[in-house]
This record gives structure tokens, sequence and C-alpha cells, in this order.
């Protein structure tokens, strides 16, 4: 379905599928149906686009893949990548039907031979440049090279977002030396090199003073110490390196900006699917009986009880030891009890059981049997208090779940994956 542009206000949302499958993969516990096929990346990636296309349900929306064999980047460097494993198998085994379940959903869905998702998502980007926002839902940080003031990063799994204030932030650099960034410290995983010894708190530090990769290189002398060194000595590999990090904005494309508009999803497929890869709540919620795994009017909880919008879905203060933290004396205070606890529990409250469509709400933490709090700073009903940002309690309690030394209890393995994906993608 095609339809004209002309409402700019809505921003064009493209999905770096390939991202959330592999994080959605490796970051959770691994799900089955009854016959043990492998279903938990799926089931993740497909409750994240639900999700997200609720936030934008009136936007140009597309889910982008990388495409099978091999990309122009190992034509330049044969080695690009060539130490990464062979891809699992039971990850292997979900691709296929997470596309038919997409497809399923109307969202069209983009692969081109011998490029990335990348450079697909941005040329699609660099396309739409001044005809409307465009919003990229990643968890691949070398796409920060592509924010700009019309386009932002969205983590939907950890509801973060990245414009260029917070590339600045959380890089130490603008999004235009990203990819002097990426060169200088390479990629491990892509195997990208770069100079050996340079982290990213280096490179990010030489190009505030330098100002660029070419005036790294051009004034690679003044650089002193064994750092130095080694800068001096891997010059050469610069520049390929810079080539490999960037995303290639020019691809060949049959579907432009103007062609991504979902269309009806087909909910025969996807009964069918959903049928047979076991996915009761979705199966619900297609028939509209059930969690919306979105963040919706019904959540799940233990015991298959629901909080109705419009009902207090806090837990109870009981006089004495249980509290509800509302505000920042409170939060300080608890604060200090858990740093001279000898240990505490802390558990995580969520939109629903679904971990990858999971929106954080809350967080809860005991000191004794008989002593604990919860923290609200997503809760949104009628009538709810005014609450504490996320940003705030997540700073607050960065240094304790960050401590090693720190003894610390969770209640459960998919709690524990929730707090793993809050804490390490900030």
């Amino acid at each position: 379905m095609v339809t004209p542009m002309s409402d700019a206000q809505h921003p064009l949302v493209l999905v770096d599928g390939s991202s959330y499958l592999f994080r959605a993969f490796h970051a959770l516990p691994p799900l089955t149906n009854s016959e043990g096929q492998p279903t938990g990346a799926i089931r993740g990636v497909v409750n994240m686009l639900r999700r997200l296309r609720q936030s934008y349900p009136e936007s140009p929306f597309a889910v982008i893949f990388d495409a099978p064999g091999k990309t122009f980047r190992s034509d330049l460097y044969p080695d690009y990548k060539a130490h990464r494993p062979p891809m699992d198998p039971d990850l292997r085994a979900q691709i296929a039907p997470l596309h038919e379940v997409i497809r399923a959903y109307g969202f069209p869905l983009i692969m081109v031979p011998e490029v990335e998702a990348d450079d697909v998502i941005g040329t699609l980007a660099t396309e739409t440049a001044g005809r409307r926002p465009v919003v990229i839902s990643t968890s691949d940080k070398d796409l920060a090279q592509l924010v700009t003031a019309q386009v932002t990063l969205v983590n939907t799994m950890t509801d973060t977002i990245l414009d260029r204030a917070g590339v600045r932030e959380k890089f130490g650099v603008d999004p235009e030396q990203i990819i002097d960034l990426l060169a200088l410290t390479g990629d491990s995983v892509d195997n990208i090199p770069g100079i050996p010894k340079v982290g990213p708190k280096t490179a990010a530090k030489w190009l505030n003073q330098f100002g660029s990769l070419d005036q790294i290189m051009a004034r690679a002398e003044e650089v002193t110490g064994k750092i130095g060194e080694s800068l001096r000595s891997h010059l050469d590999q610069l520049p390929l390196s810079r080539t490999l990090a960037t995303i290639k904005c020019d691809v060949v494309l049959e579907q432009g900006p103007e062609d991504l508009w979902p269309s009806a999803p087909d909910n025969a497929v996807l009964r069918d699917w959903f049928q047979r890869l076991e996915f009761k709540a979705e199966l619900r919620a297609l028939e509209g009986k059930g969690d919306d795994g979105a963040g919706g009017n019904r959540r799940e909880v233990q015991g298959g009880a629901s909080a109705r919008e419009g009902e207090s879905d806090l837990p109870e203060a009981k006089p004495g030891r249980y509290e509800i933290i509302l505000d920042e004396a409170t939060l300080a205070r608890w604060i200090k009890r858990l740093e001279d606890a000898p240990c505490f529990a802390f558990d995580t409250e969520t939109t629903s059981l679904a971990y990858m469509a999971a929106e954080l709400v809350g967080v809860s933490f005991a000191v004794t049997a008989g002593e604990a709090a919860y923290v609200p700073f997503g809760h949104r009903y009628l009538g709810a208090p005014a609450q504490l940002s996320q940003t705030q309690v997540r700073e607050a309690l960065r240094p304790l779940l960050e401590d090693p030394a720190k003894p610390k209890i969770g209640q459960n393995r998919p709690a524990a994956a929730i707090l793993w994906s809050y804490l390490v993608a900030r």
C-alpha cells in the first residue's frame, strides 16, 4: 500500500531487525515449543515490533535484515567478520519463521544482497532527509553515525533514545565523529582492525583534541608514550578501518521511503504461526482477549491476574517496614540502607511477562524478611502519584548493582535477564 508522504509529523520508522534478533537470542533464556523448536528470539522480536508499532501507529514502518552471503566489505577486507563463529543452529532455525510472521503483520521487510542492514537503513534515512523525521530502532552502536537533527536512534528493548546530545553524552564525540572513533578503536565482533591499546575514551580524547581522524594521522608525532608508538605503527590501516566502519548511504533500492507503509495484517497466517509456535499470549492478543504485549490496558502478572486501566496497580504499602518511594530523599535513605546491609534482594516490575516487549515500571528491594521498598517510575493510570524518573532511579542504584563485591539476590532468571539488559545497555 503506497500512501503519499504528506503528513510529515509522523517519522519514518526503520527497524534494525538483525540487531534485535541477535540480541534477543543471546540475551534471554532459550524458549522452545512442545516439539523442541526454538522460539525465544522470534517471540522477543515480534513483541518488540508490536510495541514499537503502537508507539508510531501512523508512520511508514519497515524492518531491515542482513541478507545471507558476503558483502562488499568482505571484498575490501577478506578478514571482515572472519572471526565470527558459525551461526548457532537454534538461531538460524528462527530466521525464516520470524520473516514470515513479520510479513504476516503487514510490515515491509527489506534485505539487499551484498550490503548490510545498516547500509539499507542509512540509505533510507538519507533519502528521507528534509521530508520527515526518521526514527531508527536498533541496539547497534554503529548507527550512531547516522544521527542528525532529524534522525534519532531508539533502543526499544531498553527504552533509550539517542539524539545528537545523547550521542555526545554516550560516546564523548559528535555523530559526525563516530566513524573516526570506530576506526581508531576497531571492532572485535566485525574484526575491524583498530589501533591496539586504544579504547573509546582515548579515541574520544584524541578526536576532541585534534578534531578528526585525518588530523590525528597528520599530527601523530604529538601523541606521546606507548600509546603514541602504537598509533604511529598502525597508521597505515586506519583508512581501511574507516571505510569498513562507514555506513553506505547510496544503496540502490527497489523500495523508497514513500513505499514503506504497512498493509493490513493477515490474521489467518498470524494465527497459524502463533499456534505452531505455541505463542498463547500472542494468540490472545490477536483475538483481543489478553495482554497486547505493548503496554496496553492489561498487564500480565504471576498467577494470571491482571491490572485494568484506572485501577491502582502499585503494591500496597503496609504500615511499619514496607514503603513506596516517591521522592529523592526517601530513595537516598534507602540507598544508604542497601549500602549498609550485608546483602539485598532486587526485583523488577514490568508491563508483561514477554521479556522483550516488557517495559520496566518499577523496582523493588528488600534487606530483611520484613523490610522492603518499591520504587515506581512508569505507572500511568488515573490517579497515579507523582513518581521519580527512571533515570533518577537507575543512576541512584547503578553503583550498587554494578558492584561485584556487593551480594545481591535476584528473584528468577527472567528478572535477571531484564535487569542485565536494563543496565548494560546504558
